[in-house]
């Protein structure tokens, strides 16, 4: 087995981990089931990435959104790290590809949605490949009284016992109560599993609220006085539109994004804005798990989301870079 420090140097170019990453990792290797809660930005995904590449074989990760995936791969890529993503849209030839390349390559980590896991064809290929890790991302979606329940989670313990009988779990979430991460280890039938929960507090990260006469002037007015990207959120699709509106109106670089729009537009919607060509997002919370974006600087709610874990989830997609940043809900 490789070195987790040395692995760490070699593909990331860090010399040290960060709060609770070495006693994770160090969990996962000794072949432990693991719930691993670490902030937004706190660098969960390593938890995961590095053990797959101190293991022979490769790691499966289910994770829910293609975007997710997409830029995990794409960074994984990057470091010369051998990953593949199987999603929605890929032609059957591809997955053929991808999955042949599971089984005889050399490829360390296989993202996949949890409704991946029903299909036969599938399960036909994962039972040939050696696989080291099953790791859950966004965990949470597992638990009704989670934000973002997703029914498709239920069937992962399943497909476990049945298929990877020899591999261990890790289960990562930004954001989960007590009932939550009960929840998390019952439905994926953790085995004496180990949790990890990090601080939740970033001392880069300024929260603040304002009680505002105006909420409109007060976007504009924040928006004017903090540089950089910025995300802000609202309850409506129409309310989306009518922001983006206001502030091209003011001369600040927006556009809007919610569930109802196309998949082809959402990507070049989330895509502009992931690059700096746009500077401010108007969205609905159909934009945010997964969003991998470090040099966001504000996190703008102009309508309050239905819990507190989702405001924490949306409001923490801000300075995760380490830089100062700021979230600040508006209320009326």
């Amino acid at each position: 087995m490789s070195d987790p420090l040395q692995i760490l140097t070699q593909y990331w170019g860090f010399s040290a981990f960060r709060n609770l990453q070495r006693d994770i990792i160090d969990a996962v290797l000794d072949q432990k089931d693991t719930v691993a809660l670490l902030p937004t930005g706190g660098g969960k995904s390593l938890c995961y990435q590095l053990p797959a590449m101190c293991l022979d074989g490769l790691c499966l990760v289910i994770s829910p959104l293609i975007a997710l995936m997409k830029d995990q791969v794409d960074q994984l890529t990057k470091r010369g790290i051998k990953a593949y993503a199987i999603y929605t849209g890929l032609t059957h030839r591809e997955v053929d590809i991808i999955l042949d390349n599971c089984i005889y390559g050399q490829v360390k980590l296989l993202y996949v949605s949890p409704e991946r896991l029903q299909t036969e064809t599938f399960v036909e290929r994962v039972r040939k490949m050696n696989i080291n890790l099953l790791a859950v991302d966004e965990a949470h979606c597992i638990s009704q009284w989670g934000y973002d329940f997703r029914p498709s989670y239920l069937q992962i313990a399943a497909f476990r016992n049945e298929n990877l009988p020899d591999a261990n779990t890790i289960a990562l979430t930004a954001t989960a109560t007590v009932k939550v991460v009960d929840d998390i280890t019952a439905k994926l039938e953790l085995k004496n599993a180990l949790t990890f929960k990090s601080s939740f507090a970033r001392e880069n990260l300024a929260l603040a609220v304002r009680k505002v006469e105006d909420k409109d002037r007060k976007l504009v007015e924040i928006l004017t006085n903090v540089p950089g990207t910025c995300c802000v959120y609202v309850r409506t699709r129409r309310r989306t539109r009518e922001l983006t509106t206001l502030l091209l109106q003011n001369k600040i670089s927006a556009d809007y994004y919610h569930a109802g729009l196309s998949h082809d537009l959402r990507m070049k919607k989330q895509d502009l804005w992931q690059k700096g060509e746009t500077r401010v997002i108007v969205a609905t919370n159909a934009f945010g798990m997964g969003i991998d974006k470090n040099n966001v600087r504000s996190v703008i709610h102009y309508d309050l989301p239905d819990s507190l874990e989702a405001y924490y989830q949306e409001a923490g997609r801000a300075g995760r870079d380490g830089n100062k940043a700021y979230a600040v809900a508006l209320y009326h």
